[in-house]
């Protein structure tokens, strides 16, 4: 696994998100069709550039898109 293949497969979770705005770790996991370690390596990638946000609620992780607003 490279840098471009990392990317892409965030590329591929966010556009996941996009349309299911929020899911659980495991359902993401699933929807993606990636492996754990190309998973994970996305979801770490898309963390590290504030692309996405992770809440833990009653042991379960779930993972959006942040709210963007922009005034000006």
């Amino acid at each position: 696994m490279n840098k471009n293949e990392i990317a892409s497969h965030a590329e591929n979770v966010r556009a996941l998100l996009r349309i299911n705005s929020r899911l659980s770790y495991q359902e993401l996991k699933h929807k993606s069709g990636l492996k754990e370690e190309e998973f994970g390596a996305a979801l770490g990638w898309l963390a590290h550039e504030a692309r996405i946000e992770l809440e833990e609620l009653e042991d379960c992780l779930y993972v959006y898109l942040p709210v963007n607003v922009f005034i000006g």
